[in-house]
């Protein structure tokens, strides 16, 4: 693991996470590691892996959108799902 961790950390910051994130992308460590060393359940790194990619590649994108309509369109894509669902 990384130096910039710390073994007690207190408060996951954006910053933390980051850096967590990146070594598990950058194959520095993996998330059953990292679950193990920092006290914290393997589908939670998972999640923060998946919501990092998901970042990743609206920041890529030529005309990325705003975190609204982030929200409005994973709404949107949930209430269809749902819809779906009841059928």
């Amino acid at each position: 693991m990384s130096t910039l961790m710390e073994d007690d950390i207190k408060r996951w910051t954006a910053k933390r996470k980051t850096a967590l994130v990146l070594e598990i992308i950058q194959g520095k460590t993996t998330v059953a590691e990292a679950s193990r060393a920092f006290d914290l359940q393997p589908s939670e790194l998972e999640q923060w892996v998946e919501e990092g990619k998901r970042g990743m590649e609206n920041a890529l994108r030529t005309n990325p959108l705003d975190v609204r309509q982030q929200y409005e369109k994973k709404l949107s894509d949930l209430q269809e799902a749902y819809g779906e669902a009841m059928l």
